[in-house]
C-alpha cells in the first residue's frame, strides 16, 4: 500500500469511531441520571470489572473516577471468582462492562453482587442480553460497526465504553464541586500537581537571598547586587523596604545604548517605576503566565502594603516543574 492508502484507511477508523460518539448523545437519558446518583450517593467505592478489551476500558474509567473525586477501583471478575469478590462490601456499587452482555466470568459473580445487595451498573452493547436485564440500570454503549474492517476487533465499541465511562465521571466531578485543587490533591507528584499546587511563597527568594539596594544608590553597586544575587535583577527599595523599582538585564541593555556613564549613574535615575509585581499567596503557574505576557524573565513580590517580601526568576520555575 502507498502512503494515500495507508491515510484513506486511518481516516475511515476515524470517521466510523466519530459516528458512533455522536451516535451516544440521545442516550444521555434518564437512565443516565440514575446512574451519576447511584455513584454519587455511594458511601463506599465504585468497583468497576470487565474481561479483555472492555476490563483495560475499566482500569482507565475507574482511575478517571479515583482521581476527578468518585473513589474506585478495577477488580477482574476471572479473579473475583477466587477470593477478590471480598474486597466488593455492601457499601459500594458495582459498574460492569462487557460488549456482549454475556460475558460468562461477569455473569459468575453477578449473583454475589445481587446477594450483597450492591447495586449494579451495566454498559453492554445488547439491552437484551443478561448481563443488562439483571443490572439495576444499563447504559446502551452499542455501535453499528467496529472501525475494524473485520468486524471482529474491539474498537469503536472501546472508545464508545471510554466515553461513556467519561461522561460519568465528569457529571460526578461537576455534581460534587470537585475543585482544580482537589484534583491536584491526588496528583501531587506530577505536572499538574505542581501547577496547582505549587504557590509563589513556596518557591520565592526571601530575606537576604532578595536582590535590593536603597534609590541613592549607584548604578555600579545595583550591578554588583546583582551579580551577587544572580537573579539578572535588584528591587530598588526606600528606606521602609517598600518597592521603588527595579533595574534588570534589559534595563542595563537599554542605559547602555543611551551613553550613560555606568560608574557615576545613580540608580533612581535607571530604574523601571511601576514595574510589575505579584502577591506570594498566587499560584507559580499564575506567576509564569504574568511573566510570559510580559516578556520577562525575573518578577518581585511584595505585600498589600507594597513592602518587598521575595522575588523568582525564569529558572526559579524551571526547577520547580512549573515551566
Amino acid at each position: 500500500m502507498n502512503n494515500d492508502q495507508l491515510k484513506k484507511l486511518g481516516l475511515a477508523v476515524i470517521e466510523t469511531e466519530m459516528s458512533a460518539i455522536a451516535a451516544l448523545k440521545p442516550r444521555i437519558d434518564d437512565n443516565f441520571a440514575d446512574a451519576c446518583q447511584l455513584l454519587l450517593d455511594c458511601k463506599g467505592r465504585v468497583v468497576v470489572t470487565g474481561m479483555g478489551k472492555s476490563g483495560h476500558i475499566g482500569g482507565k474509567i475507574a482511575a478517571t473516577l479515583a482521581s476527578t473525586g468518585t473513589p474506585a477501583f478495577f477488580v477482574h471478575p476471572g479473579e473475583a471468582s477466587h477470593g477478590d469478590l471480598g474486597m466488593i462490601t455492601d457499601k459500594d456499587v458495582v459498574l460492569a462492562l462487557s460488549n456482549s452482555g454475556e460475558t460468562h466470568e461477569l455473569l459468575t459473580i453477578v449473583p454475589i453482587i445481587k446477594r450483597l445487595a450492591v447495586p449494579l451498573i451495566s454498559m453492554t452493547g445488547n439491552s437484551k442480553s443478561t448481563l443488562a436485564q439483571e443490572a439495576d440500570i444499563n447504559l446502551d454503549i452499542s455501535v453499528e460497526k467496529e472501525a475494524c474492517p473485520l468486524g471482529l476487533a474491539p474498537t469503536s465499541s472501546t472508545t464508545v465504553t471510554l466515553v461513556m465511562g467519561d461522561a460519568l465521571a465528569v457529571a460526578c466531578l461537576e455534581a460534587q464541586g470537585f475543585t482544580a485543587e482537589d484534583f491536584a490533591l491526588s496528583h501531587p507528584g506530577g505536572s499538574l500537581g505542581r501547577r496547582l499546587l505549587l504557590h509563589v511563597a513556596d518557591i520565592m527568594h526571601t530575606d537576604d537571598d532578595i536582590p535590593r539596594v536603597a534609590a541613592n544608590a549607584s548604578l555600579r553597586d545595583a550591578l554588583l547586587e546583582m551579580t551577587r544575587k544572580k537573579l539578572g535583577m535588584t528591587a530598588i527599595v526606600d528606606s521602609n523596604n517598600k518597592l521603588l523599582g527595579i533595574f534588570t538585564d534589559g534595563d542595563l541593555r537599554r542605559t547602555l545604548d543611551k551613553n550613560i556613564d555606568i560608574h557615576s549613574a545613580s540608580i533612581n535615575d535607571v530604574m523601571t517605576s511601576n514595574c510589575k509585581t505579584i502577591k506570594k499567596n498566587i499560584l507559580a503557574a499564575e506567576a509564569l503566565k504574568v511573566m510570559e505576557d510580559k516578556k520577562i524573565n525575573a518578577i518581585v513580590v511584595v505585600d498589600d502594603d507594597n513592602t518587598l517580601t521575595g522575588a523568582i526568576n525564569m529558572h526559579d520555575l524551571l526547577r520547580a516543574g512549573v515551566v
